[in-house]
């Protein structure tokens, strides 16, 4: 009797059940924590944002408060939409909604990354590119709580995988090909406008592969193979402005606003501010050119960054000195300008800085793809020695792979503000770089406050809520605290207050009613204030440096990444 179809593939790529296997997991684990996470510092302003589109679909086009929202019609609403129609549809609260939308994003991208792993390099290599993005705690940590970079990094994958696949069918691309580049295309610029620079990667693969041809065919079938190769492409630019306007209205309304959204973003728009790097507080606008790479190297996992530097040697060797087919080179030069590129155009043009490598979250899935190759080129490699070999190769894979699992274990719900090991410890790297700077740990704090004085038995004031001070995001804290409690920026006549563990907030001389502590990090702290007077809770107040005192060097300064 003849096996199944689906059966025989599994047994001979055993990989792919583990890499399902180890999707299901990830799955059940998101459903069983998404409701541990708190909120960011943007939480509440997206959630505004996204009602509004909603407003703006449901009203027939006619309410247009998106368009005019702070600044956040700059960006695409796609996610912010995703997750208020969510909201409206499951029997949560609006953010444990969004929480739980950024999870099925963030999955869903890993689900590309697999596959992109899997079409350039074999089962194994997507297997390992699932598992390294998996343990990426920038990656992970944020999908939960990010409304704008895990969903762009998702969408940028998603591009680069029918980018990928596009180059395979060359010259000419299956119709699904060009109908899910469209997509994509259209979901990633639609998400954030520097989304465009996907361009410069797939003309840099492209290069790759008319010169590959150049060389087998001559010059004048190469340039015809191109050019058909372009004008099918072609056809998807209709359908991904449609997907655009669809995620980003705002972007439709007149033909130029996207020219307008790169114009805005050209600027650093908001007042200045310090953050820790290297033990030093810096104003934002000063990093150093080495602040994301060597940031790049602290916070990705030593298994990720090792195996990622020798995938994009691999790749280039492999595509430079032509050992694999123009096609197989241009998907690999493709995926190396995904991870590379970005992070050289930050060194280069020295764009203004924070939140460590946030906004450069859309790197991570490339990097994962170019480990995952390494680590079938090592598999195979070992293999060809002794099967013990290669066994004991995947031991080790997963083992440091594991080491990583067990730090988000014992972080989470930060996982997030994980540092690696080569960085000393969370315990050294809180006291030099930031790490909740979204201001998760004030949830936690928060609850074991508001347990602690049920628990006391202690009344309200007559007549007033309880007055809370903040060192953090105002807006999450009220969320995080409830109706019974007002909170401002103002320590007087406070009654308790909520601070985050870092430098610019201070430490109180007062009782401590709730703590967020993991790995000897303070994320955040409650305070009981009662019979005390403090003017603040800031350690080090901001300090509003205004645009005219700016340099000009300053000024062209570039946050096309944020």
């Amino acid at each position: 009797m003849p096996m199944p179809a689906s059966l025989a593939r599994f047994r001979s790529a055993p990989a792919d059940l583990v890499a399902y296997a180890a999707l299901l997991a990830l799955t059940v684990v998101a459903l069983l924590t998404f409701q541990d996470y708190g909120l960011g510092w943007d939480d509440y302003a997206h959630s505004q944002y996204g009602e509004m589109l909603y407003s703006y679909y449901a009203s027939g086009f006619t309410d247009q408060r998106a368009f005019s929202f702070v600044n956040l019609y700059y960006y695409g609403g796609g996610f912010d939409i995703f997750a208020t129609v969510l909201g409206k549809l499951l029997p949560f609260s609006l953010f444990e909604s969004r929480r739980l939308a950024g999870a099925i994003v963030g999955i869903l991208g890993m689900i590309v990354i697999w596959r992109t792993g899997r079409r350039l390099g074999g089962p194994i290599a997507g297997l390992a590119a699932l598992l390294l993005i998996a343990t990426d705690p920038t990656y992970y940590g944020h999908m939960f709580i990010n409304a704008k970079d895990v969903p762009f990094a998702a969408a940028m994958i998603f591009l680069i995988f029918t980018m990928v696949r596009a180059f395979d069918e060359y010259p000419r691309p299956r119709p699904s090909t060009i109908l899910l580049f469209a997509l994509a295309l259209g979901l990633t610029i639609g998400t954030r406008i520097i989304g465009g620079i996907a361009v410069a990667f797939a003309g840099i693969a492209f290069l790759f592969l008319v010169a590959g041809e150049w060389r087998e065919l001559g010059l004048r079938p190469a340039l015809a193979r191109a050019a058909k190769f372009s004008g099918r492409l072609a056809l998807a630019l209709p359908f991904s402005y449609a997907v655009m306007g669809l995620v980003w209205p705002w972007s439709v309304q007149e033909f130029d606003n996207p020219l307008r959204a790169i114009e805005y973003f050209s600027h650093f728009w908001e007042q200045p501010w310090k953050e820790m790097y290297s033990g030093v507080p810096i104003l934002i606008i000063d990093m150093p050119r080495s602040y994301l790479p060597k940031l790049c190297l602290l916070k990705f996992p030593e298994i990720f960054i090792g195996l990622s530097i020798a995938g994009i040697a691999g790749a280039i060797v492999a595509s430079v000195r032509g050992l694999v087919p123009p096609a197989k080179r241009a998907g690999l030069m493709l995926v190396v300008s995904a991870a590379v590129l970005p992070v050289l155009l930050a060194v280069i043009t020295k764009p203004v800085l924070y939140n460590g490598i946030r906004h450069f979250i859309f790197v991570g899935p490339a990097l994962a793809v170019l480990g995952g190759l390494a680590a079938a080129y090592l598999y195979r490699l070992a293999g060809s020695y002794r099967h013990r070999w290669a066994t004991a190769a995947a031991a080790v894979f997963i083992g440091l792979v594991g080491w990583t699992a067990v730090d988000f274990v014992r972080i989470h719900p930060y996982e997030y503000a994980l540092f690696n090991h080569v960085s000393g410890g969370m315990q050294r790297a809180s006291q030099r770089y930031m790490t909740d700077y979204w201001g998760l740990g004030i949830k936690e704090a928060a609850s074991e406050m508001i347990e602690r004085l049920e628990a006391d038995g202690v009344k309200r004031p007559e007549g007033r809520k309880w007055r809370v001070a903040i060192c953090g995001p105002a807006h999450t804290a009220t969320v995080e605290l409830g109706p019974h409690f007002v909170t401002s920026y103002d320590a007087k006549g406070a009654d308790f207050a909520v601070s985050l563990g870092t430098f610019y907030c201070a430490q109180l001389d007062a009782p401590v009613l709730g703590e967020a502590e993991r790995e000897g990090v303070v994320f955040a702290r409650a305070y009981d204030l009662r019979g005390r007077q403090y003017v603040t809770t800031w350690a080090y107040p901001p300090k509003p440096v205004k645009k005219k005192d700016l340099t000009t060097a300053e000024h062209q300064a570039t946050t096309f990444w944020h």
